[in-house]
C-alpha cells in the first residue's frame, strides 16, 4: 500500500479506481480509437485535469481543433506534464506523462503548422482526462 493521498499507486490500486479501459490507456500506455473520445470535440470553459488523480492539467484556452481526432492543447499548465522520448511503433516521438502520477496522456508534436503561440500539438486521449467547469 502507499501512503494516503500519495498519488503513486501500485497496479492493484489503479484498478480499483480506474475503469478497465482507463488502466489500459493511462498506466498501459496504450491509445483510444480516434474520433471516439467525449473531449474530442467539445468546446466548454473551464480545467481538464489527469483522469486517475485530479491534477490540473490543461485550460479550455489552449484546446484547439487539429482534426486528428484527439482532443488538442497547444501548453499544459506549467509542470503538470512530463515529456519523455518514445521509441515505440519504430519511430522516436515524444510521449505526455501527468507529472504528479505518471499517467499516460498522449504525445506532444512541434512544428506541424498550426496558428497556435507554441506550434506545439498535445494530442492527449479523453478518457486520460476530466473536465471541470469553471463556474464549479
Amino acid at each position: 500500500m502507499t501512503e494516503p493521498g500519495s498519488k503513486s499507486k501500485s497496479d492493484s490500486e489503479w484498478r480499483a479506481v480506474l475503469s478497465p479501459e482507463q488502466f489500459r490507456i493511462i498506466r498501459q500506455k496504450d491509445t483510444e480509437r480516434p474520433g471516439t473520445g467525449k473531449y474530442n470535440k467539445f468546446k466548454e470553459e473551464g480545467i481538464y485535469t489527469c483522469a486517475a488523480c485530479d491534477t490540473p492539467l490543461y485550460k479550455s484556452t489552449t484546446k484547439f481543433d487539429s482534426g486528428c481526432g484527439w482532443p488538442a492543447f497547444f501548453d499544459a499548465l506549467p509542470g503538470a506534464v512530463t515529456r519523455t522520448n518514445d521509441h515505440s511503433g519504430g519511430y522516436t516521438r515524444t510521449e505526455i506523462t501527468c507529472t504528479a502520477c505518471g499517467g499516460h496522456l498522449g504525445h506532444v508534436f512541434a512544428g506541424e503548422g498550426f496558428d497556435t503561440p507554441t506550434n506545439e500539438r498535445h494530442c492527449v486521449n479523453s478518457v486520460s482526462l476530466k473536465f471541470h467547469d469553471e463556474k464549479a
